[in-house]
């Protein structure tokens, strides 16, 4: 999950989506890769003033910097796998925590991006995310990794987008998608073209966790956080929805057509997408998120206790869930046919 856009909604989606990935049968691995760690607060209940550091220290090495730990600080040990959190109430829903002081590693794993040919203490770090995936998704015999990044363009986005198998761009119909979307139609191509240089590397590839050829691919944009009037986008998010189109048409998807980031025409095509290469679209949860906050469950799941409301309003809220039930299973039926 990428955009250098902040505020488009990418951990809610990412935790929605693995969620209906895991009821629809798939064993699913989030990661928490954003120093916020939102995606963690969203599992674990950090609702008291001390609760994360007291996690940190009832569970170490259970989250993604601590796992990361040996490679980081050249420990004489090897990396192993991540004994994930178990997502409560979805069997075969696992997370890896994140850690505030992740963002403290970016400048370490940027300058081993850019010296470990020359620098061979530097040369296991470029390679030791994508090693520490494959062995705990080895563990939990995982279907999908699901990665939720930052919105930033350091080393570390820049390490964990060009590793992956296949990234989405979850967007918002306002002037400032818009605009990043001209910057992942640079960003990305270059990301892509370093990891290659990178992984053809002599010290990279002879290190204890290699670091892997690219085979990136785009699967789509989730667009959401938009308003409905008569169960279409108000006027004003129509304009932007136009301009956000637009700017994946003739913008980012020529640029990622020609780093060879795509997918066959025809794979798109038969996955069904909406228009502009979108998965889904998915209207503001109002009121639903801070329930689903609380609850620690999707939308799609909240029940009437969750929501606390009676009457009419509660047969509204229950159409409005339904409603948030079938898209987020469209959006994993289509990220499942386009990853098979």
């Amino acid at each position: 999950m990428f955009n250098n856009k902040g505020g488009v909604s990418k951990t809610t989606t990412c935790f929605n989506l693995s969620w209906m990935l895991a009821a629809q049968g798939k064993r699913v691995i989030m990661v928490d890769a954003d120093p916020q760690c939102n995606l963690t607060g969203m599992v674990l209940d950090l609702t008291q003033a001390d609760a994360r550091e007291s996690f940190y220290a009832d569970n170490p090495g259970r989250n993604l910097r601590d796992a990361l730990d040996p490679a980081f600080q050249s420990r004489p040990r090897p990396l192993a796998p991540v004994d994930c959190v178990e997502v409560s109430g979805r069997e075969g829903l696992f997370l890896i925590p994140g850690h505030v002081g992740l963002a403290e590693d970016e400048v370490s794993l940027g300058v081993a991006q850019q010296l470990s040919e020359s620098i061979q203490a530097l040369k296991n770090l470029p390679g030791s995310f994508s090693h520490l995936f494959k062995i705990t998704a080895e563990k939990y015999e995982a279907d999908y990794v699901i990665v939720d990044l930052s919105p930033g363009l350091g080393s570390i986005n820049q390490n964990l987008v060009a590793i992956s198998d296949y990234f989405m761009v979850p967007a918002s119909p306002d002037v400032f998608s818009v605009m990043a979307m001209d910057s992942l139609a640079r960003v990305i191509p270059k990301w892509v073209r370093w990891a290659e240089r990178a992984s053809g590397l002599e010290a990279l590839a002879n290190a204890d966790y290699v670091f892997p050829k690219p085979d990136l691919k785009f699967l789509g944009v989730i667009v959401q956080r938009y308003r409905l009037k008569n169960n279409a986008p108000t006027v004003a998010f129509q304009q932007y929805f136009d301009a956000l189109d637009d700017a994946i048409d003739t913008t980012l998807v020529p640029a990622l057509k020609g780093a060879g980031l795509m997918l066959p025409d025809e794979t798109y095509e038969r996955a069904n997408l909406e228009a502009s290469y979108r998965l889904a679209s998915i209207p503001d949860f109002n009121a639903l998120i801070a329930n689903s906050q609380q609850s620690r469950k999707p939308v799609f799941t909240l029940t009437q206790q969750d929501v606390g409301r009676g009457g009419n309003v509660w047969d509204i809220t229950e159409g409005n869930i339904h409603k948030f039930r079938e898209t987020f299973q469209g959006l994993a039926d289509r990220v499942e046919y386009l990853t098979r």
